[in-house]
């Protein structure tokens, strides 16, 4: 399972870190969020799922 933000669609709410920390994380120089590892640990498939469903712009692919 791979993870990807897309940057132009990506509003820096953060959510998606709060609810999956162990994939997602804020780009210092962007500002937006990024998939900090791929592929996405087993542990951490539900969450990063839950980030996608729940992101508000649907910038989190999971594929």
């Amino acid at each position: 399972m791979k993870a990807t933000v897309d940057p132009d669609a990506c509003i820096s709410c953060e959510l998606c870190v709060e609810i999956c920390p162990e994939v997602f994380e804020m780009d210092d120089e962007s500002g937006k969020a990024v998939a900090k590892v791929n592929p996405v640990p087993a542990d951490a498939e539900e969450s990063a799922q839950d980030s996608a469903d729940q992101c508000p712009t649907e910038a989190i692919a999971i594929e």
